[in-house]
């Protein structure tokens, strides 16, 4: 499954690795269940509702979306602590390659491995004001709300110049 993203995305959107349905599909965060299309349509940084099959319009809208780890899984937990790590200097590299203004990276035990910052928080991360640290979106993580999600990304977006006007 490949990165959307373009030189008009100020906003990266970071999963862990895409599930087997997302695979399946080829579209991201497809699994049933997950809250990451109905948080980021919640949000306010789209004009209306968006879902997976419309993954391709995200960068008009300064968003894109990537995963650390390109490995399908059932569960984000069979992804090892070394394809975290390769997929942390990936990001760094993609990022520094595109000058993407900001990173939120959804998934706080895998960005704590992945990034070796054990004690990181959720939010802004204060050694570096461009990356985020927001919870993953999956149906598995029960304590993700949409609303909480929706919150989160909209923080996000706004340090990062977002929605975009006219957009």
């Amino acid at each position: 499954m490949g990165d959307v993203l373009d030189h008009r995305v100020r906003l990266l959107l970071v999963g862990i690795n895409p599930g087997r349905r997302s695979a399946e599909r080829n579209r991201h965060f497809a699994g049933p269940g997950n809250r990451f299309w109905p948080a980021l349509s919640a949000s306010g940084l789209l004009a209306r509702p968006f879902g997976p099959d419309d993954q391709h319009l995200l960068p008009a809208h300064g968003l894109g979306i990537t995963n650390l780890v390109a490995r399908p899984t059932s569960r984000a937990a069979e992804v090892t602590a070394a394809e975290l790590h390769a997929g942390a200097a990936r990001l760094r590299q993609l990022v520094a390659d595109l000058g993407i203004p900001a990173v939120a990276v959804l998934g706080v035990d895998a960005y704590r491995t992945a990034f070796e910052r054990p004690d990181a928080t959720r939010g802004q991360q204060p050694d570096d004001p461009r990356w985020w640290l927001l919870d993953n979106p999956s149906g598995l993580n029960a304590h993700a709300s949409v609303a909480g999600l929706a919150d989160a990304f909209a923080a996000a977006g706004a340090a990062a110049g977002l929605p975009l006007p006219g957009a």
